[in-house]
């Protein structure tokens, strides 16, 4: 029996992607003046739906007994970081837009606290559960 779902899991994989992608912000804004600095970015939608359509594409093993080992297909769905190295901002080789940072940096944040309500909401439930409903 497994106390949380693949539901779960995946809350806790866009949490870290979140966490990640703010980091990569603030050093994009911390290096808005840096000479030749490429703007970073996270990777995390593009890889959840190539292990969607992987998932989609596996072929599920036929178990003629319950002790049986399930086959599941195991996919490693990690947030990746990019550099953005094709585009030219500022006349010093620099491509951060601080208005475009803050306005992702705020988009991310309002994205993170929906996770942790996701979550939160999950953890409730198992909260009630224990309890017994009360």
């Amino acid at each position: 029996m497994h106390l949380f779902s693949g539901t779960f899991g995946l809350v806790e994989k866009a949490l870290d992607a979140a966490a990640l992608r703010h980091t990569t912000i603030a050093s994009n804004i911390a290096n808005a003046d840096t000479p030749y600095y490429k703007r970073r970015d996270v990777s995390f939608a593009a890889e959840l739906q190539k292990a969607v359509d992987r998932r989609n594409q596996s072929l599920s093993a036929y178990r003629t007994d319950r002790r049986h080992l399930p086959f599941k297909h195991q996919t490693s769905l990690e947030p990746r970081v990019i550099i953005d190295q094709h585009t030219m901002y500022n006349h010093n080789g620099n491509n951060v837009d601080m208005d475009f940072e803050m306005a992702e940096l705020a988009k991310n944040q309002i994205k993170y606290h929906a996770l942790i309500d996701r979550a939160n909401g999950h953890l409730q439930k198992l909260r009630t559960v224990i309890n017994e409903g009360r």
